[in-house]
């Protein structure tokens, strides 16, 4: 093993991953998060939960193993060999496991409600290049896994017991709270290096703090309502089921704006309804009461106001998410708003648009899509 080793170092790869081993951490970051990109797919498939349950294991048995290597723990073993890469696998399941929140509510139409957790991760990303230590520094290494742990759970409780809401959320970062914790105490105790390095009070109120924040973000909803996604939102002019089909009739945006199918400003002929059609992505079984908050923005006050919640039951399962629609007669001009929330009020997604007369002789261009 070792002539190996050696072989490979000597080799012009060897040499050439040496020359660059400070960017090697953030390399295997991003290897992580592309490999989640391109494998994952449905938070409730059992591929998907297999390698996140394996990333998570093998991130915690790699912190473990990283931890204890300055105390001569594995010399001798065949570990030995292999103590220069633990970091980079630790780096390699940080990305694979913070990618996957993402990537599952990536596809969600409310980008605004994903941002805050995006930017995080981007914080994530640079954090090693920050510190002067890099991945070495401990309160890092598990201030992260505090983060990436409380998110893994509260994605898979939901999907495992089939319910989600406030008190699955917490107890959700409860369980959390006592792995990290736990694997913590495990290795202050088994590394006299860590406990040298570090102040353990200090350590702790990293964590706890971590898991009060994120706690925060979502009573507050700046997160979205894991594992939920709206993965459509269209303002429109009829919805019909035909055949189990959904036809939409709407005003088709100009191509250059991707994000968004529909035009923002409906134009509304006399008396004329207008329709909200969503789509919610949510796991096999996961029943839940979604609402469709219909709200007026009061120029004279300059606040939204609200008229009307409709609310209506999906069920999860469907890849393309279950689909519904909402609909309003008593309708006027101005600025609105449907935000699709569920029954604690945690926002899955907004639908914005404008509502404008349209006068008898003026044509607009409507397409139609059957989802």
């Amino acid at each position: 093993m070792k002539r190996t080793l050696v072989k490979y170092r000597n080799s012009a790869v060897g040499s050439w991953i040496t020359k660059r081993q400070k960017y090697a951490p953030v390399l295997f970051f991003i290897c992580g998060f592309i490999f989640d990109t391109l494998t994952l797919g449905r938070i409730d498939r059992t591929y998907d939960l297999t390698i996140l349950c394996f990333h998570m294991s093998a991130l915690s048995l790699s912190l473990y193993l990283y931890n204890v290597a300055d105390d001569g723990k594995w010399e001798g073993s065949f570990l030995e060999n292999f103590q220069l890469y633990f970091p980079l696998a630790i780096q390699f399941f940080f990305g694979g496991l913070s990618s996957a929140y993402v990537i599952y509510f990536s596809r969600s139409v409310s980008l605004s409600k994903t941002l805050t957790f995006f930017v995080i991760l981007v914080l994530l990303l640079f954090a090693n290049e920050m510190l002067k230590k890099r991945i070495s520094n401990k309160y890092l290494q598990f201030g992260v896994y505090s983060f990436i742990s409380f998110t893994f759970f509260a994605f898979m409780i939901p999907v495992v017991i089939k319910q989600m809401g406030m008190v699955v959320f917490i107890v959700s970062g409860l369980i959390s709270l006592g792995c990290t914790l736990s694997l913590i105490l495990f290795i202050y105790r088994s590394s006299p290096s860590t406990r040298a390095e570090v102040s353990l009070g200090k350590l702790l109120s990293i964590v706890i703090g971590i898991y009060l924040s994120i706690s925060t973000f979502y009573i507050f909803k700046l997160i979205p309502p894991v594992p939920l996604a709206m993965q459509k939102g269209i303002v429109a002019h009829e919805v019909q089921k035909i055949d189990g089909d959904y036809l939409v009739t709407f005003e088709r945006e100009n191509w250059y704006v991707f994000w968004r199918r529909h035009k923002e400003k409906f134009h509304r002929k006399n008396a004329q309804p207008v329709y909200i059609f969503t789509s919610i992505f949510a796991p096999t079984d996961l029943k839940k009461a979604v609402y469709h908050r219909w709200q007026w923005y009061d120029e004279k006050t300059g606040s939204w106001q609200k008229t009307e919640d409709i609310g209506f039951d999906i069920t999860g399962g469907r890849d393309d998410g279950f689909r519904g629609y909402t609909y309003k007669e008593n309708i006027w001009n101005g600025q609105w708003k449907v935000e699709v929330i569920t029954e604690e009020e945690l926002v899955l997604g907004v639908v914005k648009f404008e509502v404008v007369s349209r006068h008898t002789k003026r044509q607009i261009k409507l397409s139609e899509k059957r989802f």
